[in-house]
């Protein structure tokens, strides 16, 4: 890349902002409804599950129920969806890593990511990245940014899946359950998406459908720690102590760095 002719958008704020009982209406038309299906065994893709021969009916009835679920968990705030959203200077340094500074001035390393680079062996002239490759190297002197979110969509659930599972109710748990899996994954294309048009704007005139943002059609990336991009569970540790996600929304992590 050519760092010293590329334009870098500067996000709208740098730091920490919080959301705090973000709107599920919202989250709806977001959802990736073939993962749902997947929870169930059901195999297929949405919508066309609903017409399949074998597994239509079922797919069917399971999918009316999942809206009538849907429908109470928004009217009632059977749920409550929260996020916190950072934006930090940054820049890649030693090839693999991610410098992220206290401040504007760049002076001072409050943290650093460290990314691990492709290992396969390829028959051609692609190259074999790493996550640090799409920051701006510190000895180009560009003034690159990060930008690091969290979210949750399952704060107050276990109070009813404990009224479920005291009914015998196993269907209506997993049910729940997977709903609020579901949200949570809109909620981070929700985010996602105000960032690239709004929050930091780099994209500010994009317009996707739903199908269009599944298929990852938007300018730019959103990897997630575990992933095959960021395999090194604990650089949520990391992220942790940049976003503050206990303290802020709720959102701790087990010890072997699972949110819940």
């Amino acid at each position: 890349i050519d760092w010293q002719g590329y334009s870098i958008t500067k996000p709208s704020f740098e730091g920490v902002k919080v959301f705090v009982d973000y709107n599920l209406k919202d989250l709806v038309e977001r959802i990736d409804w073939t993962p749902f299906f997947r929870s169930w065994e059901l195999a297929g893709s949405f919508p066309k599950i609903l017409e399949d021969k074998v597994v239509g009916e079922s797919a069917t009835k399971l999918y009316q129920d999942a809206q009538v679920m849907l429908e109470k968990i928004i009217t009632e705030k059977w749920l409550i969806a929260k996020a916190v959203l950072g934006f930090f200077p940054a820049n890649s340094v030693d090839y693999d890593d991610i410098e992220v500074y206290e401040d504007p001035s760049r002076q001072t390393v409050k943290c650093k990511l460290h990314h691990l680079r492709q290992q396969n062996h390829r028959n051609s002239d692609r190259p074999n990245y790493s996550l640090a490759d799409f920051i701006a190297p510190k000895e180009t002197g560009v003034k690159d940014y990060i930008g690091t979110f969290a979210v949750t969509a399952g704060i107050g659930i276990e109070k009813h899946i404990a009224r479920f599972e005291a009914d015998h109710d196993d269907y209506s748990s997993i049910m729940l359950k997977a709903l609020a899996d579901r949200l949570a994954e809109a909620f981070a294309e929700r985010m996602h998406e105000l960032v690239r048009k709004e929050l930091w704007g780099y994209a500010a005139s994009e317009n996707f459908n739903n199908a269009e943002l599944i298929k990852d059609k938007y300018q730019g990336i959103r990897p997630a720690p575990g992933y095959p991009a960021c395999p090194d569970h604990t650089e949520k540790q990391t992220l942790w102590s940049l976003l503050e996600p206990e303290e802020n929304i709720g959102l701790s992590l087990t010890e072997s760095f699972a949110m819940y």
